[in-house]
């Protein structure tokens, strides 16, 4: 009794592990959108563009930044330019300290940089005489614009949220993605369970009919050709048996790898059919419209190549920068004095390029940017109506595959009907091997293609999803999930 009991707690974990895992395909389409490597994929480039807008954004405050040299220590023979202009051999024994904080701000409405500086130094010098020097530039403030006439920050603030806002879409028809792949895994393995189901049960037909075969060869009801035939059907069966079982545990493979289950031992169940709802192609275009990541990416790809145009056309004819400076500072020999009677430092500079023969290089430049807009344009104005065309086909598609999901559902039921009528007038020797092999071929077929046809109904079902970005079912906009990473 103690030995029974031992023996049944042992293989109680064995037991456990041993359980197949139900699944819908509901569920396995919400198990690859957490634990598919597609979805980890999706989900990188998600934060990257996140953390990309994030840093955008952010360079647009006030930047504080402190830089000190702690110290700087020569002590070597330099050559220095003295106040006669000659150039002379001295030896410098001396170290400095030095630390400066900054803050900088990007002014978008101009296109420059303000900058307020705050800057202390220390020189010490060695040898027979010690001295120290300070200098202090308690305030400094600056400006810098590289262009009167191309403002970077003015296009940029019209396209980074454009990126963003692609990114995000792009997130979503990346999710319909994985729908689309959990569904065809999931259909691969749906149909290879059937297919060995079939063979199973065909094998064990067929071993009860070559019984039967034999007993009547036996007496003289049939010819030695009949049976052979048969047994030749029995050794076909098992081959089948053999074959799908191996394309099972292929297709149980990929999908348990795809949603990270703990065992292959999958049991799935068949889908149901979705309930009826209308698609109008006006609402499937409007909705694409509004919706996918193509409309704002024709969007951020012309105010690229307008951006493109407008750097050449600011920078190719008349070029002018402007720097400016002002600010006070102090320069004593001893700590104390730096903090009174401060000077005024103060400079202004533009400078000018003015472009006055140059063999059409400005002017070729400015074509080749028109050019390379208008290409632009024409890409994505064609690339525009195969958006819509292929939302218009699927459309069409849409509509024929569910008529076809009906009328396979009945082939199907007539199928199997049939092949059990055949079977029973078999067994009854009323008709011929030959007769009965065509039921169970076409019975197994009419099976494989409602699953098929079942599969092209969900598989044009999350493509329309995926099209339009829009759920039909509950009328409402698929919107983005797990895009704010802190």
């Amino acid at each position: 009794m103690k030995k029974c009991i031992l023996l049944i707690f042992l293989s109680a974990p064995l037991l456990i592990l041993g359980q197949s895992k139900k699944l819908k395909l509901s569920e396995a389409i919400k198990m690859a959108k957490k634990n598919s490597p597609e979805y980890k994929a999706v989900l990188n480039l998600s934060q990257g563009s996140y953390w990309r807008y994030r840093t955008y954004m952010a360079e647009f405050l006030p930047q504080f930044r402190l830089t000190a040299t702690l110290p700087n220590y020569s002590n070597s023979i330099t050559r220095i330019t003295n106040d006669e202009g000659q150039d002379i051999f001295v030896n410098q024994n001396q170290s400095r300290i030095d630390g400066q904080l900054s803050v900088d701000q990007r002014v978008g409405f101009t296109g420059g940089i303000l900058s307020l500086n705050s800057e202390i130094q220390r020189i010490d010098r060695y040898g027979s005489v010690e001295t120290s020097n300070y200098s202090l530039t308690p305030l400094s403030l600056n400006y810098y614009q590289n262009s009167l006439f191309y403002n970077p920050y003015k296009w940029d603030k019209k396209i980074e949220p454009l990126k963003y806002e692609e990114s995000k879409r792009e997130y979503i028809e990346r999710m319909e993605e994985i729908a689309l792949s959990s569904c065809r895994l999931y259909f691969g393995l749906l149909t290879a369970q059937m297919r060995l189901k079939n063979a199973v049960n065909n094998l064990s037909t067929q071993d009860t009919l070559l019984q039967i075969a034999k007993g009547r060869f036996e007496i003289g009801k049939i010819a030695e050709n009949e049976l052979l035939q048969m047994e030749l059907g029995h050794l076909n069966s098992q081959n089948q048996v053999t074959t799908n079982t191996i394309l099972l545990k292929k297709t149980s493979q990929d999908l348990a790898r795809y949603l990270e289950l703990p065992t292959e031992d999958i049991e799935l169940e068949i889908p149901e059919k979705l309930v009826e709802f209308e698609v109008s192609l006006e609402t499937a275009l409007d909705e694409a419209a509004t919706n996918r990541k193509s409309v704002i990416e024709f969007r951020r790809r012309r105010l690229e190549a307008e951006k493109n145009l407008a750097q050449i056309k600011g920078s190719n004819r008349l070029e002018i920068s402007v720097s400016a400076n002002f600010g006070l500072n102090k320069r004593a020999e001893d700590y104390d004095s730096l903090f009174q009677d401060y000077d005024r430092q103060q400079n202004v500079s533009v400078r000018l390029g003015i472009p006055i023969f140059d063999w059409g290089v400005s002017k070729s430049k400015v074509k080749m940017g028109e050019a390379d807009l208008g290409l632009v344009e024409t890409n994505i104005e064609q690339e525009q109506q195969a958006f819509e065309q292929e939302i218009f086909l699927h459309i069409l598609n849409w509509s024929s595959k569910r008529d076809f999901l009906a009328t396979s559902e009945k082939a199907k039921e007539i199928a199997v009907k049939r092949y059990e009528i055949t079977k029973e007038r078999y067994i009854l020797g009323k008709i011929t091997i030959t007769d009965l092999n065509l039921a169970q071929q076409e019975k197994d077929k009419a099976e494989i293609e409602y699953l098929n046809s079942l599969e092209d109904f969900w598989i044009d079902y999350y493509t329309l999803r995926k099209l339009t970005l829009y759920d039909f079912i509950n009328d409402e906009k698929i919107e983005a999930e797990n895009l704010i990473f802190d």
